[in-house]
């Protein structure tokens, strides 16, 4: 039973072309599975991109809220302590201006009226009411 040199060579081809074969059997499995999960993995990615940006959105909520409620309670408290330390420097309040703003208009109409009135025509002086005023600015020589 001795096998022939031909035979031999023959058996050698033909497994190394099946071992190509094999090879090219494999690439082509690769790549068309490669395609198949690269498809799977960017499918994962996107869930995991919509499920990351979800939960960036409610840490953002809530970091914000968180925020928001400590604003209110220190700028409530630092808002008195301006006050007080303005009211210690004896500077008045928006309210105090306010009033005495008012006070000073007031007091500027009344003093409108009080004063006499010049009637351009004669050049005589009168009171609010009408009645003349004795002109106490002429210099008697």
């Amino acid at each position: 039973m001795n096998e022939s040199p031909k035979n031999l060579q023959d058996e050698l081809k033909e497994s190394a072309h099946r071992i190509w074969l094999a090879g090219l059997g494999a690439l082509a499995a690769a790549g068309e599975e490669g395609t198949k999960m690269f498809d799977r993995l960017v499918d994962r990615g996107r869930d995991y991109e919509a499920k990351g940006r979800d939960e960036a959105r409610k840490q953002y909520a809530e970091a914000k809220s968180s925020a928001d409620e400590l604003w209110e309670t220190w700028s409530g408290k630092l808002d008195d302590a301006v006050t007080k330390a303005l009211h210690r420097m004896g500077v008045p309040s928006r309210d105090e201006i306010h009033n005495l703003t008012q006070r000073v208009e007031e007091l500027n109409t009344k003093v409108e009226m009080l004063k006499p009135r010049v009637t351009p025509a004669a050049g005589s002086i009168v009171s609010p009411a009408g009645e003349p005023v004795a002109d106490t600015t002429k210099v008697i020589a």
